[in-house]
């Protein structure tokens, strides 16, 4: 009943006001107000802060910097096997799976497309029909920056403007077509072993995503489909590389294509995963 009032409430709440709301508060730079609000932040969610490449809370100009903080160089070791597939993220599972032709599963009874979850020219869309999926959720306390699951040149990259409801798992499992009402930004892939598509899904209190390429995109609810302008020189990432980083929790997607992976049995919903560690695996990967 809890959940159910929550996804009402969330209809009739002034979502893109109180996200910039938190936007400009996530960035105040007075020394005592940010620094309660760190604080404050790391007794609500149990933040490991010793995790942290700088010390919290002096190291950081705002809330904001503190939550996509970097962390130290041995916190997260990228699994060097050329065959696995590692985790974007810290975060949970939500789901993972296979397509069933065009259609990816969000929840038990409820579904949405490629086509609409891509918002682009239908040879996108075919690359992954009846592929792979993994939908990974981050929460509050999580680390938030957004890395490589494998090595492979940036193609194309696209906003798509949109709503900014929560994707908690309540949202998830209670409102259809979640990820295609919220924005998102959709990085298209090509590796070694087809094509690959990682997408950054907005929501609640996510005041904008960033990325190496793009710079900060603040949230927009109307508009065109933005192309993100790429430069050639710098679109090859290793496996582990830096994509970008949510400023507050959200969703990644991670999209492959048929017969190109197997998951690990252990990813079930509500399992938690840790960027760089192994998610799957290619199928019949020979190292050159």
């Amino acid at each position: 009943m809890r959940t159910r009032l929550f996804v009402l409430l969330q209809h009739v709440l002034p979502r893109h006001l109180l996200t910039s709301l938190v936007y400009h508060i996530a960035r105040t730079r007075a020394p005592f107000v940010k620094n309660l609000l760190i604080a404050c932040f790391v007794r609500l969610f149990r933040i490991d802060t010793g995790e942290a490449a700088l010390d919290v809370p002096g190291g950081f100009a705002t809330l904001n910097d503190f939550f996509i903080r970097e962390l130290k160089a041995a916190a997260r070791l990228v699994d060097p096997d050329p065959g696995a597939i590692c985790s974007p993220v810290d975060g949970f599972v939500s789901l993972v799976g296979q397509l069933a032709g065009n259609n990816i599963l969000q929840a038990k009874g409820l579904d949405y497309t490629l086509d609409e979850l891509l918002a682009s020219d239908l040879d996108d869309a075919r690359a992954f029909v009846d592929g792979a999926f993994a939908t990974l959720y981050l929460a509050p306390h999580n680390y938030h920056r957004v890395h490589a699951p494998l090595a492979g040149d940036l193609v194309a990259a696209r906003y798509v403007p949109g709503d900014l409801f929560s994707v908690n798992h309540g949202s998830v499992t209670h409102l259809s077509g979640l990820f295609l009402r919220n924005e998102r930004l959709i990085m298209r892939f090509q590796t070694d072993r087809g094509p690959m598509a990682v997408i950054f899904v907005g929501a609640l209190n996510v005041g904008s995503i960033s990325t190496p390429w793009s710079g900060e995109i603040r949230p927009r609810k109307t508009g065109l489909v933005e192309a993100i302008k790429l430069d050639p020189a710098s679109t090859h990432v290793q496996k582990g590389d830096l994509l970008g980083w949510f400023n507050m929790g959200s969703t990644v997607i991670v999209l492959l294509p048929t017969g190109s992976c197997e998951w690990h049995d252990e990813l079930e919903p509500g399992v938690s995963v840790t960027m760089g560690k192994a998610i799957g695996r290619l199928v019949a990967f020979e190292p050159e």
